[in-house]
């Protein structure tokens, strides 16, 4: 059976392209679905962002599908929450201790985001992705609609069920609806599905911490559960994925394709390229993030990995921080692969004569 794809975006600027680079692989993968979480910016505009770059790619047969749209812990609501500051005042104060909120989730509960208050994106996600997420540039809306609220993790179940190990999932954003995923569905953490997801760090400073990487911040509650429920997953951290970029000179090659899709890319990665040499010179480009996710999970031999059994801090000054359990530390099963080297040439070669040959024709 053919391999099939989810991916699972926050739908910024990398998750763009990991799109891109997904529909570029049609000869490897079916991509079955797209699931939106928030992160880079909420739900609703993941999702819109996703249907609308389907649509500029001429995809519009791929459904998108609305998955958890909050944390299960926030410690300060008040930097994650669209509504006047007495709103926030009063939900900071209805929040529940974490390891409370933590563990009325795992049991089955809503954990502590108050039931009415609205999830935003910090502003620091704000000016990495801009407030439209996709780096300023302007795409028309998809004809189509997401579908239900809240069902992505239904469609990931099912599909964990149907397909098993012929199944890819990538995370690219908050682990929420990941976990949520294994939480009410425990048979699927032995389906054998492929879950490699882009997050984390063991060897470098987190990106909006010293200790913590931006997707596992969203909500660390959640990546800690993914570690330690018994599911088998993968890690594309910081640790590679910084060490591959795209830089302008080969960005600006899609513009010769002369198409709307080549235009858009363009103009979203030139906005990320400028984050990028302003607040990280040494990374020489943008980072390449999420579809460095999608290539591993595609073809693992793109990265070296190490067994390792994780966790996540969820208190204290390193809230956010993946690092080994030690609890399991001489658990001959090691659960997560982390990768740690990465065939730069190879990905970046291929990344660029898939995206542009998915944008070739668009």
């Amino acid at each position: 059976m053919r391999k099939k794809l989810i991916l699972d975006l926050d739908t910024g600027i990398d998750d763009a392209m990991a799109i891109a680079y997904a529909l570029g692989s049609d000869d490897e993968a079916d991509l079955i679905g797209i699931t939106a979480t928030y992160g880079n910016v909420a739900v609703p505009l993941a999702a819109r962002n996703a249907l609308a770059v389907l649509h500029l790619f001429g995809r519009d047969d791929v459904p998108v599908y609305p998955g958890v749209d909050h944390p299960i812990a926030p410690v300060n609501i008040a930097h994650n929450i669209a509504a006047p500051a007495a709103v926030t005042a009063a939900a900071d104060d209805a929040v529940p201790p974490i390891d409370q909120a933590y563990a009325d989730w795992r049991d089955g509960g809503r954990g502590g985001w108050p039931r009415d208050a609205v999830w935003a994106p910090s502003a620091g996600s704000v000016a990495v992705h801009h407030p439209n997420g996709i780096g300023g540039a302007v795409i028309p809306d998809s004809p189509r609609e997401p579908e239900a609220p809240g069902s992505a993790v239904g469609f990931i179940v099912d599909a964990m069920r149907k397909y098993g190990p012929d199944l890819i999932v990538v995370p690219t954003g908050a682990m929420t609806t990941m976990a949520t995923v294994f939480r009410n569905a425990p048979d699927v953490r032995d389906s054998g599905a492929n879950v490699t997801f882009m997050g984390g760090s063991l060897t470098l400073p987190g990106n909006v911490s010293p200790a913590a990487e931006a997707n596992i911040s969203q909500d660390p509650e959640a990546a800690d559960y993914l570690f330690k429920c018994g599911a088998r997953t993968t890690m594309i951290g910081l640790d590679v994925t910084h060490q591959t970029a795209l830089t302008r000179e080969k960005a600006h090659q899609w513009a010769d394709l002369g198409t709307p899709a080549g235009d858009f890319l363009v103009t979203m990665t030139d906005y990320y390229i400028d984050f990028y040499l302003k607040n990280q010179p040494e990374i020489h480009g943008c980072g390449l993030h999420d579809p460095l996710a999608v290539a591993a999970a595609l073809d693992p031999s793109l990265v070296t990995t190490f067994g390792f059994n994780l966790q996540v801090d969820v208190d204290g000054p390193f809230r956010g921080r993946t690092i080994g359990d030690r609890s399991r530390l001489q658990d001959p099963d090691k659960h997560t692969q982390v990768a740690l080297g990465v065939d730069v040439p190879a990905f970046l070669d291929r990344f660029m004569a898939r995206v542009t040959n998915a944008a070739a024709v668009c």
